[in-house]
């Protein structure tokens, strides 16, 4: 699936790490919070295939995509609460 099972899955693992997050709901748009789902999974592809975790046409499991989103969301709300 490559990339696009990627964003797929980031959809749904920004959802769930959302979901999961604790604190004021930041971010609390919709779409960033798709978005950091899915930069989230990209990122946990593409760190699972420099560690060799996954090959080069899997996408992250959904589980290492909503660990990877959570760090996202975590890492976007202590950003956004500096600024």
């Amino acid at each position: 699936m490559g990339i696009i099972g990627a964003i797929i899955i980031g959809f749904f693992a920004g959802l769930v790490a959302k979901w999961i997050t604790p604190g004021d709901r930041k971010p609390s748009g919709f779409i960033l919070t798709t978005v950091l789902g899915i930069i989230g999974s990209v990122l946990a592809t593409w760190l699972g295939q420099a560690v060799g975790w996954y090959g080069p046409g899997d996408g992250a499991n959904f589980i290492g995509a909503i660990v990877g989103a959570v760090i996202i969301l975590l890492a976007w709300s202590q950003i956004a609460r500096r600024a």
